[in-house]
């Protein structure tokens, strides 16, 4: 099962990187279309790659990805059992949002993904990622609990960026982390949600 799995990602992801779909194709250097297991539980889904995942074909391997290498690890979570993708998998230009006609165009393949991989819960950092699983509801009605549909379970919170683009933030995230309620905090992260929770209470809005 996991070798046929695995034959169905890697074809699905040559068409992703060959992919001209819609005109983001012509200014990328890199498509980036997820990576991880292909029996992966738990999927992470951002909203498009950046300038450095444009670079290497890479989901979060910016500032952004390691921000969120830093709180999985706090978690004792490994990056490696989590598969990460994007509705988008070509970097918009100035790393501006991608539009609904990206989306929609390379959609299809996200939802390909999640066939074929079959994750019991799904991570939606930002808006774009929520919009996409969620089309008529409100991402603050929702931010920072667990929602389910179609018997799977779904966690929207803020991207991680919104860490990088608010210095404060930032600063205070860390400094709870590692701070004097750091074992306090260890024992309350032995749920792999849970580290998403802190995201949803201390990050402000942003895509």
């Amino acid at each position: 099962m996991k070798v046929v799995k695995s034959r169905k990602i890697e074809k699905l992801h040559r068409e992703i990187r060959n992919c001209k779909k819609c005109p983001l194709w012509k200014t990328r250097k890199n498509a980036s279309p997820g990576e991880g297991p292909v029996n992966a539980r738990i999927m992470i889904v951002g909203q498009a790659p950046g300038a450095e995942e444009d670079k290497v074909g890479r989901p979060f391997v910016g500032r952004a990805g390691q921000f969120l290498n830093q709180l999985l690890k706090l978690a004792k979570i490994k990056r490696e059992k989590i598969f990460l993708t994007a509705p988008v998998h070509c970097f918009p230009p100035k790393n501006r949002k991608p539009t609904r006609q990206e989306i929609k165009a390379c959609l299809p393949y996200l939802k390909k993904q999640i066939e074929i991989i079959n994750p019991q819960k799904f991570i939606l950092l930002g808006e774009v990622a929520f919009s996409v699983f969620f089309p008529d509801k409100k991402l603050n009605d929702f931010r920072g609990k667990w929602v389910k549909k179609n018997e799977k379970e779904y966690f929207p919170t803020y991207h991680p960026a919104a860490g990088m683009r608010f210095p404060k933030i930032g600063l205070r995230i860390k400094g709870y982390l590692y701070g004097q309620k750091t074992i306090e905090l260890l024992i309350f992260l032995k749920s792999s949600s849970k580290i998403f929770l802190i995201l949803g209470n201390l990050i402000p809005a942003a895509g």
